[in-house]
């Protein structure tokens, strides 16, 4: 498989505090992988310098063999855990804002995403729930015609019903020519999803590769390794 994202060494400090420390992996294309760790592990730090929005302070990050940059932001997807639209905007007017923003971002892919969602398009973003507003950016960030998804924390605020709804979204535009990376710490919705996992703690990567062989390694679940890791 082409190799999507190549990291070595990766590391990002802040002033008081290191948040990535030596992450070295790789993603091939068309696969989908589950990056794991509680809140603080440094996932959204290593989403972010992927997605071009923060700079790393050491090592070294490509995208398809080129540096991070102004090509391939048009290729990155990234759906952050903070709201990020006015509060004045309905959800019709995100896919417009969306589409103004992105070449590859499908009208018709979202509104066919947010009525699956069962989502008002003329509700205000700034007086729904978190659950909805979460619909609401994943539908928005998956009408991109992307080549490597970044969803920090997808499952936040979504019940336990509706997340096997939101997986199965998810899932609908995985491809053999793109990625998909899920940051979570709700294991137990991504094991049976997932083609590689990544161990993030403390900011270093502790354990990656491919999810059926790493359980095969361990004799363990992902979700008992998950355990053993962080406890």
């Amino acid at each position: 498989m082409e190799k999507m994202l190549k990291c070595q060494n990766l590391r990002k400090k802040f002033i008081k505090k290191t948040a990535v420390e030596d992450i070295t992996l790789e993603l091939e294309e068309g696969r989908i992988y589950a990056l794991l760790g509680p809140n603080g592990s440094g996932k959204t730090t290593f989403m972010k310098m992927i997605a071009g929005l923060v700079k790393p302070s050491q090592g070294e990050l490509l995208y398809k063999n080129q540096l991070i940059g102004i090509e391939s932001k048009k290729e990155v997807a990234y759906m952050s855990t903070e709201p990020y639209f006015y509060n004045f905007m309905t959800v019709e007017d995100v896919g417009k804002y969306y589409q103004d923003f992105f070449a590859d971002f499908d009208m018709e892919t979202y509104k066919r995403m947010i009525s699956e969602m069962e989502l008002d398009v003329k509700d205000k973003v700034g007086k729904i729930s978190s659950g909805m507003m979460a619909k609401v950016k994943l539908a928005a960030t998956l009408s991109r015609k992307a080549k490597l998804y970044l969803l920090d924390e997808p499952l936040n605020g979504i019940d336990l019903i509706a997340r096997e709804k939101i997986i199965s979204t998810i899932l609908s535009v995985a491809a053999e020519d793109n990625t998909i990376v899920l940051s979570s710490h709700l294991v137990e919705e991504l094991e049976t999803v997932v083609d590689g996992v990544i161990f993030i703690k403390d900011g270093k990567n502790v354990l990656n590769g491919d999810a059926e062989t790493i359980r095969e390694e361990q004799g363990k679940s992902i979700v008992d390794i998950y355990k053993e890791i962080y406890a």
